[in-house]
């Protein structure tokens, strides 16, 4: 099949080449235009324009940073939308507000082009090993027509509805929990350490004893051993718990937890952590309060 690709970041790029892999051939474009070496050199072809990456292609997948990068690729000079005609599918796996995606649902079904939401949960190093877990709603036919696309890439994928800002609802809802998980452990951390634990011990134990899930473990590891490059930084938490609560008060849903992290990214910030690892700079914070 025939793909345009948009956004070669730290989880864009990876999925490309996977798509490469599986035999698609690929159209890429990004705003930084060493990014897109790699993939030429695996038989990539480069776009100028967004607008050129959708020409002859069967489906365009856009993986951008936030609102205003879709913005500004989507509905900007020479954008996408514009370019895209009938019988081309939409992929939207970026991470963006359930308003933004409501306006590209509507914008899409006036042009009579198929649109699907597939956000997808997992860090960079998961992406490249084709292990996302995808999120997708869109209609029937779209979806089907998705499929192919995203196998390739994830170890799972889970439908939650036909309404695209439904998957992009959920994308939010995921990260606040993360977001949540990152603090609570880190404050368990902090209070195990205050008790003269080894984090590591309190990790293992508890993980075993009471979640057994292993993004605890995952997590924590990244904690305690932080990487040499960030996955997801403070910058992007705190950006995914704002929509999510522009989402919440746009439907009138009070909800109390996400003004708490709020208060935690935003001292975050204020300590210079913003391009920091998102679990290690939330951990900081917690040990900083002792």
């Amino acid at each position: 099949m025939k793909i345009g690709f948009l956004g070669l970041g730290k989880m864009g790029a990876p999925m490309a080449k996977h798509l490469i892999t599986a035999g698609h051939e690929l159209r890429v474009w990004n705003r930084t235009e060493g990014k897109t070496e790699p993939l030429l050199r695996e038989g990539a072809i480069a776009a100028a324009t967004p607008a050129e990456a959708e020409l002859g292609a069967d489906a365009v997948i856009t993986m951008l940073f936030d609102d205003a990068a879709n913005e500004e690729v989507i509905f900007g000079p020479n954008g996408l939308m514009d370019a895209l005609s009938p019988g081309v599918l939409h992929l939207s796996c970026s991470t963006i507000s359930v308003a933004l995606s409501e306006r590209l649902t509507g914008e899409h079904a006036r042009r009579g082009i198929d649109f699907v939401a597939a956000p997808a949960f997992g860090r960079p190093e998961v992406a490249e090993q084709g292990r996302l877990w995808i999120v997708v709603a869109g209609e029937e036919g779209a979806v089907a027509r998705a499929r192919p696309l995203l196998e390739p890439l994830s170890r799972g994928i889970s439908v939650v509805g036909t309404e695209p800002p439904m998957a992009h609802a959920v994308k939010l809802g995921g990260n606040f929990l993360i977001s949540a998980m990152i603090q609570s452990l880190s404050q368990a951390f902090v209070f195990a350490a205050g008790q003269g634990i080894d984090a590591e011990t309190f990790l293992e134990t508890v993980n075993s004893a009471l979640f057994q899930s292993p993004f605890y473990a995952a997590y924590g590891r990244v904690m305690l051993h932080p990487p040499g490059h960030p996955g997801a930084t403070i910058e992007l938490g705190e950006k995914d718990l704002r929509l999510l609560r522009e989402a919440a008060a746009s439907r009138g849903t009070r909800l109390n937890l996400p003004e708490t992290l709020a208060q935690v990214f935003a001292q975050a910030r204020a300590a210079g952590l913003a391009e920091e690892d998102w679990a290690v700079g939330m951990y900081r914070i917690s040990q900083q309060g002792n």
